[in-house]
């Protein structure tokens, strides 16, 4: 027996003796956890605000449905049909000659390079939430909090020990199976992330001045949508609604191999978008109400997270308590993406070496703190690195690697893989789709998704890499 033979045999037993999820709810958390992340948290709240408040929201929840949606369920529908991880669900599924499959290539790549700095962006959530826990902010001034971001991103030590400790935790989840390890934790975490939200949620709602913030928030401000630009105000919308589900790299794929074909994908799919939005407009009731209460305006990225939220917490009664429940909350989002990626890598390559879980645990444990290290770096010994420009760090190369180019290409090949005869093919990505009981695709959809949406998504690429 040649070791090629041998390898394949091994993919077709792994096959055969794929694992499952355990309940339908399993699969909705874990998709949804995919999808639920630090973005959810960091960007949506304050682009809504930036760009008219519900005017933008209205925006976002259109390019949800007519983007978002049907490319999930495309990516759901692949998954379940091949029973294959991104690198070999295109084998299973192409005519024999075609190249499709070279894409889960892309993909398994986009995986890596995205936890190569998420790992780390987790690590701070993971060390904030410590310093909240343990009362390191207690009496501290706002220029001291902001040196204590500082002095985070500034010491190695201590951005790799949080890396590994979540590097290791993840891949000692996903090494306890399926069901006993990533759908299990993934429940609990979940459900206690539901509940966290709407706490924080209806505690910022009650301070005192907090209808400033919601009225910011939720009314809309045509004004203000018009000052920052009607055309900017749809492109921000589009961007967020797509990049928000995380597609393109096959992380929704993983978890469509492992359910049955008792439900059909587009009921699925709502499903998930509704958890994902729940989360992100949430989030901004927790955010605006308690900035504008202290008088606060809120600002994006780092500074909202790490400088802003915690001088909030330290003049609010209870804060600690408060910034503790905020940022177990961000560790949660931020967790919960990770581990549905891990097990997407390890579902790579169990499909592409014929490795069993636990080999492919050992050695991606090892090549995730390898891979994470320059992102971690990057903020210190390796400061000097600015790859896009002044003020950048290596971080801003991987996201920007990922989001921009890996998401929005891999998408366009889902699409063009499940509409056109060269690919799947429409037809059998809507029977797949249709299978099973709830909301069914219709028919009629064929002429949006292969002459109008794939021209969306170039446009969103093109605008990704040089708007």
């Amino acid at each position: 027996m040649t070791v090629k033979y041998a390898a394949e045999l091994d993919m077709e037993e792994n096959k055969m003796e794929r694992e499952k999820l355990g309940s339908r709810m399993g699969f909705i958390l874990l998709s949804a956890g995919c999808a639920i992340g630090i973005g959810n948290v960091w960007r949506f709240p304050y682009i809504t605000g930036l760009y008219g408040g519900s005017a933008f929201v209205l925006f976002y929840l259109f390019f949800l449905i007519t983007m978002g949606i049907p490319v999930m369920t495309m990516e759901f529908a692949v998954g379940r049909a091949s029973r294959r991880s991104i690198i070999r669900s295109f084998t299973e599924l192409e005519k024999p000659g075609q190249k499709w499959h070279l894409h889960g290539y892309l993909g398994m790549a986009g995986n890596y390079l995205l936890m190569m700095f998420y790992t780390t962006v987790a690590g701070w959530m993971l060390y904030y939430f410590y310093q909240m826990l343990t009362g390191k902010f207690t009496g501290r001034n706002a220029a001291q909090v902001e040196g204590m971001f500082l002095e985070m991103l500034g010491d190695p030590l201590v951005l790799t020990v949080c890396m590994v400790i979540i590097v290791a935790a993840g891949i000692l989840i996903c090494s306890l199976g399926l069901q006993k390890g990533v759908e299990r934790i993934t429940k609990i975490m979940m459900s206690l992330l539901l509940v966290i939200i709407v706490v924080l949620a209806v505690h910022g709602m009650t301070l005192e001045g907090s209808m400033e913030g919601l009225k910011f928030y939720l009314l809309p401000d045509f004004g203000r949508m018009k000052e920052v630009g009607v055309w900017e105000t749809i492109t921000a919308a589009m961007n967020q609604a797509f990049f928000t589900l995380s597609l393109g790299i096959g992380a929704m794929a993983i978890f469509g191999s492992y359910i049955d074909k008792k439900r059909t994908l587009l009921g699925e799919a709502v499903n998930i978008a509704v958890l994902d939005t729940f989360v992100a407009l949430v989030s901004g009731l927790i955010i605006f109400p308690t900035c504008f209460a202290f008088g606060i305006s809120p600002d994006a990225g780092p500074q909202l997270i790490f400088v802003t939220l915690p001088n909030v917490f330290n003049g609010m009664a209870g804060g600690r308590i408060w910034g503790t429940l905020f940022f177990i909350f961000m560790t949660f989002a931020a967790f919960s993406t990770i581990l549905a990626v891990f097990e997407n890598i390890i579902s790579c390559c169990m499909d592409l070496f014929g490795w069993d879980r636990k080999r492919a645990c050992l050695v991606n444990l090892a090549a995730l703190i390898v891979l994470s290290m320059p992102c971690v770096l990057g903020y210190n010994l390796w400061s000097a690195v600015q790859p896009l420009g002044e003020g950048s760090a290596i971080l801003d190369l991987e996201d920007f690697a990922v989001s921009n180019v890996i998401l929005p290409v891999g998408s366009l090949c889902y699409l063009l893989f499940c509409v056109t005869r060269c690919g799947w093919g429409f037809d059998r990505y809507l029977e797949e789709a249709n299978t099973g009981t709830g909301i069914k695709t219709p028919r009629w959809i064929r002429v949006y998704v292969a002459y109008i949406l794939p021209v969306l998504l170039v446009f969103l690429t093109v605008m990704g890499i040089f708007g």
